[in-house]
């Protein structure tokens, strides 16, 4: 009903109606009002408005020129009666003339004030709407999803699996890889799978377990609607997706995870890990970039240009990583980020064997590594600012103002004017 709700308001206007939340409908019934009765609005509505895909399908159509935004509360927890109370993420966004904005404010927490403008994401900045770039924006690696085996659960082992696997060929354990995804990468899970490159397809066939395998992902690719599994199916040994691997390291952030942790869940692998199509892996990239994924400002930058799964955060190389703006970095930069990264590092293995999600816990997260992180943020923060931000608003006002001059540059070789401050 809600769907047939939203197709009938917004089907004419919106191509990709059906991405939008329901909350988005009554913003833009507001809208439809104001233009026979000028008037301010405001509502409360879940914080995916001002998050994600979602802020360019909807806000163009509130913000046409006509309209601005002039106070706004941003994200806060709203707890209700409800029986079962979600404890829903919201803000206050409220609507006006242009000609009746006056004063503009943001509420964040405790903290109100007086902006001279606010954008679709509640920041203090000026309008724009962050679409995903096939590439970054700014002077670091290449990120990529991880590999997609589509393979029925066939060619994905646990350990006792990988260990019989072993014990029954002598020469299985080359063609056995740890593997990683999200869960395995944040709850340190661990799961093998089988990576046979093409010239040892015939000879990996001679197992009788592999050989079962290999006819299990065969049959299943076989009887797939999509055209894309069928034509693997004569390739059953291979995943259908091969993101690429790493010969000195492979640095992976998971692609969903939980808001209550303070950063977002990043390791480094070694060259024989091979990162599932649920996390994304950036290889042979130096150590500095796993500091630049861990840090507060990444994360703020992700939980408002990529949105959420539910509560979750929900990660994307496309939209999260490639339109992250990050000044020139020097070589003296690169080197303090990159201890800053060893140390976060190293702070994690004297806890072993915590997993991410153990050490993670905001309420339980060790003071060492805490600290770890701190100075992380320290070190970026002082590169973006030259001192600490003040809040997670400031860090995102600084990170739309480069974003938005770094949109419009022509190359990103303009190193005077989008270098890291002194």
């Amino acid at each position: 009903m809600q769907k047939s709700d939203l197709k009938e308001l917004a089907g004419a206007i919106i191509p990709k109606w059906k991405s939008l939340d329901y909350v988005s409908g009554w913003l833009l019934k507001a809208v439809s009002y104001t233009k026979v009765e000028p008037c301010r609005f405001a509502f409360v509505c879940t914080s995916s408005i001002s998050e994600g895909l979602q802020v360019a399908l909807v806000w163009p159509h509130i913000l046409d020129g006509s309209r601005e935004i002039y106070f706004a509360h941003r994200p806060f927890k709203w707890s209700n009666l409800a029986k079962s109370n979600a404890g829903v993420s919201v803000v206050v966004v409220g609507i006006a003339p242009v000609s009746d904005v006056g004063q503009r404010r943001i509420y964040d927490g405790d903290v109100l004030r007086q902006v001279d403008r606010i954008n679709p994401y509640l920041v203090p900045a000026s309008t724009v709407y962050v679409q995903t770039r096939p590439s970054p924006l700014s002077d670091v690696p290449r990120m990529v999803m991880g590999s997609m085996p589509r393979d029925g659960g066939n060619l994905i082992l646990d350990q006792d699996e990988e260990r019989r696997l072993s014990e029954s060929v002598s020469c299985a354990a080359s063609w056995l890889r740890r593997y990683v995804g999200s869960a395995e990468l944040i709850r340190g899970t661990v799961r093998y799978c089988l990576w046979i490159g093409d010239r040892d397809a015939a000879k990996a066939r001679e197992n009788a377990e592999i050989e079962r395998r290999l006819e299990a992902v065969a049959e299943m690719r076989r009887l797939s609607p999509l055209a894309s599994t069928t034509e693997f199916a004569d390739r059953p040994h291979r995943f259908v997706y091969l993101a690429g691997e790493s010969h000195i390291r492979t640095i992976a952030v998971a692609g969903v995870s939980s808001e209550k942790r303070p950063f977002l869940p990043v390791d480094v692998f070694d060259p024989h890990t091979i990162v599932s199509n649920l996390a994304f892996a950036i290889y042979d990239a130096p150590l500095w970039n796993l500091a630049l994924i861990g840090s507060r400002l990444h994360l703020v930058w992700v939980a408002a240009v990529c949105g959420k799964m539910k509560m979750d955060y929900r990660y994307s190389n496309t939209l999260g990583w490639n339109t992250f703006p990050v000044p020139i970095l020097t070589n003296k930069n690169k080197a303090d980020l990159t201890r800053c990264a060893e140390d976060i590092l190293l702070a994690r293995e004297t806890h072993f064997p915590a997993t991410i999600a153990d050490l993670y816990d905001a309420e339980a997260m060790p003071n060492d590594l805490r600290a770890a992180h701190d100075r992380n943020d320290e070190v970026i923060e002082r590169i973006y600012l030259g001192r600490r931000f003040k809040n997670d608003t400031e860090r995102l006002e600084k990170l739309f103002e480069l974003y938005t001059k770094m949109s419009v540059a022509p190359a990103k070789s303009s190193k005077t004017r989008l270098a890291a401050p002194a």
